[in-house]
């Protein structure tokens, strides 16, 4: 199974979508999945603020991994991170549409109306998993030398 079937079949057993990402990817970097599983949750439903989707933070702990070193605790060292989460960010932007959870499933899941709406239309389900795709997708582009996703 590759890493997108993999993230999809994740969050297809109830991982937040922060997690399927991040756990599917953890074990090639060398950090636990029952690690990344811990550290992913609070990402989910962006940051549980309907903000930042949890697909794209995951995505870019997955970039800090792969494009960090140990120099990265300066600006210059980050460098390379940078580049690649602003390139991922433009990638998901474009095929996506936003980089937001509540624009993303058209509804504030933050409020008890948002998600009642989300659950009704099972967005979760339906939307969601385009995201992951999506972000496994960008995410395979960048870290087998592709600078520019498609």
């Amino acid at each position: 199974m590759d890493n997108i079937d993999g993230a999809l079949s994740k969050f297809e057993r109830q991982y937040a979508c922060s997690q399927a990402i991040l756990t599917q990817y953890a074990p090639i970097y060398g950090l636990d999945e029952n690690l990344a599983l811990c550290l992913a949750a609070g990402f989910a439903g962006g940051m549980r603020k309907a903000d930042t989707c949890g697909v794209v933070t995951g995505s870019i702990m997955v970039l800090g991994l792969h494009f960090g070193t140990p120099e990265s605790s300066t600006g210059k060292g980050r460098r390379n991170v940078y580049q690649a989460v602003e390139t991922f960010q433009q990638a998901f932007v474009a095929r996506c549409g936003s980089l937001y959870c509540r624009a993303l499933l058209g509804c504030n899941i933050r409020t008890s109306e948002g998600m009642k709406k989300a659950q009704e239309e099972k967005l979760f389900q339906t939307v969601c998993p385009h995201f992951i795709r999506t972000a496994a997708e960008l995410l395979e582009q960048l870290t087998s030398g592709h600078t520019q996703p498609s």
